[in-house]
């Protein structure tokens, strides 16, 4: 059985009404339980009754992080492999009414790419394509990671659902980590934002990090794009997942990341838009929910809020991010997924982290020795 046969039991306004009537006493229990908490508890944690408890949980969140992952923020740099994509959702910028220029590097294209972001740094790399099977599917996977897989010590993939054997292809190429996000939990309203495409699956989609669990896949990456429902709601069913495919795949490591709604060419406002404090308590949350899980920010966030929640609870940082195929080399006009907010490059960014007391760490040692 897998999660969505648990998720079939669930309602999504009886959810977002449990957490809209926690209590003061519900969220003090929580912050007693910080570390070891049940969903219950990050309920609490999510509730508009927590928004007065954001400086006891910031001190808690920092001391849970410092004493799992010491003083050290993880470097990552994702390269955009390809624009092109089959889908219609409507608030990115790959969707296939777009126009702008559609590009899939060729191995050479992508080999020019990874030498300027090595030459950055980084050993920590993600590989990002729009969902369009002919043209980035497993064959196309393959050939990039076997032409870099000695040039990296963690390789993660965000691409489209695969099934079980895909991954486990990938996987002995050197595949370490895929990051999948259902972007809203919300059944119904999953097809207003994905109506055409294979990634109007609902179903297909929240299955995959099982077909990654039984994969053995190194680490599975969770989370919902923010801003396109009740954040709160969506930010629960993401801990509900969380904490199943924990029990269920327990050799496998997780992680959460904070994709919020940025500009992207013809995508839609966000209808349930959240603030910085707002997104600040969703990070505060999970690290009190769960001391173990690894927790990335992208460069989608500003700079001040990056630099605040650097003590916050956040392990994993990008930099020198673009979002389109052939951004680091190429430096053409390409369409791109949504526009960066922090641009910093990757030295300016882990200055900013050692001028903290923190580290930057470029090597993931557990990955690269299969630990």
């Amino acid at each position: 059985m897998g999660y969505k046969n648990y998720f079939q039991s669930l309602d999504w306004e009886t959810v977002k009404n449990q957490i809209k009537d926690k209590k003061a006493p519900d969220v003090k229990e929580a912050l007693k339980n910080a570390g070891q908490g049940n969903l219950n508890d990050l309920m609490a944690l999510l509730s508009p009754a927590a928004e007065l408890f954001l400086e006891e949980m910031a001190q808690i969140s920092h001391q849970l992080t410092k004493k799992r992952f010491g003083k050290t923020i993880q470097m990552y740099i994702p390269l955009y492999l390809s624009n092109e994509c089959v889908n219609s959702c409507l608030y990115c910028g790959f969707r296939k009414e777009n126009g702008g220029k559609r590009i899939t590097l060729s191995i050479e294209e992508v080999l020019n790419e990874v030498e300027i972001i090595k030459r950055a740094g980084f050993d920590h790399l993600l590989l990002v394509t729009g969902e369009h099977p002919g043209k980035a599917g497993v064959d196309y996977l393959s050939a990039v990671i076997k032409a870099i897989r000695a040039l990296f010590s963690h390789i993660s993939i965000e691409v489209q659902p695969l099934e079980t054997t895909q991954y486990e292809e990938l996987i002995r190429l050197g595949l370490n980590t895929v990051l999948v996000y259902q972007e809203t939990y919300n059944r119904d309203q999953y097809k207003q934002f994905h109506p055409q495409g294979k990634k109007s699956d609902f179903d297909f989609r929240l299955d995959t990090p099982d077909r990654l669990g039984k994969a053995s896949i190194y680490k599975i990456g969770l989370g919902c794009l923010l801003g396109l429902e009740d954040w709160r709601t969506d930010s629960w069913f993401v801990g509900s997942h969380l904490r199943f495919l924990e029990k269920r795949y327990w050799k496998t490591k997780f992680s959460i990341s904070f994709p919020r709604l940025r500009p992207a060419m013809g995508s839609l406002e966000p209808e349930y838009p959240l603030n910085d404090r707002e997104l600040l308590q969703v990070i505060l949350a999970y690290r009190i929910f769960n001391e173990n899980v690894e927790l990335s920010l992208s460069t989608r966030e500003s700079r001040q809020f990056r630099d605040h929640v650097i003590k916050l609870g956040i392990t994993t940082l990008s930099a020198g991010s673009k979002t389109e195929p052939g951004g680091y080399a190429l430096n053409q006009d390409r369409l791109k997924q949504f526009e960066v907010h922090d641009e910093r490059s990757s030295i300016e960014v882990a200055r900013m982290i050692q001028a903290q007391g923190y580290e930057s760490v470029w090597k993931d040692w557990e990955a690269y020795y299969g630990i």
